[in-house]
């Protein structure tokens, strides 16, 4: 039982289960802000250059009210008075909010790929493939002597 718990606590605090935790915690954090960014920031704009469409609250009406209501203004309306709807403005809100989260992902990917590039002044050991220093004699990573032509 201890061994099991050994493996475990490796597992828990020094394996990757704590690097995914925080990846889980930041982009729930991170999608708050991207719905809130849609909703309070891109979606009012939209709404008033579209004369005042509101696409969260657009539904169509497939089966009417069990209690004959006709003031059904949101969905939550609808489905409290029995109604089916088919609430396509929640999936255009919902699109638009996986299309910024998409991009903005893909800013931070190609940012950080930038950043990975080796630059001008480190090149690569011919041994290893690791970068390295141009100036290095010996590569840090293999120990492999450099001779004058890998330098280059």
């Amino acid at each position: 039982m201890r061994k099991i718990w050994e493996e475990f606590e490796e597992f828990a605090v020094k394996g990757n289960a704590v690097d995914l935790a925080v990846g889980v915690i930041i982009g729930a954090a991170f999608g708050a802000i991207v719905s809130s960014l849609v909703k309070d920031v891109i979606m009012p704009p939209i709404s008033l250059l579209t004369g005042g469409l509101d696409f969260s609250n657009k539904f169509v009406i497939l089966r009417a009210a069990k209690d004959g209501s006709t003031a059904l203004n949101t969905p939550a309306d609808a489905a409290k008075a029995g109604a089916i709807t088919w609430n396509y403005g929640n999936f255009i809100t919902l699109l638009i909010n996986f299309l910024i989260i998409a991009a903005a992902v893909f800013l931070m990917v190609r940012a950080i790929n930038k950043l990975r590039q080796p630059t001008a002044k480190d090149k690569e050991c011919p041994a290893c493939a690791m970068k390295i220093p141009a100036k290095a004699r010996r590569c840090p990573h293999c120990t492999t002597e450099l001779t004058q032509a890998a330098e280059t």
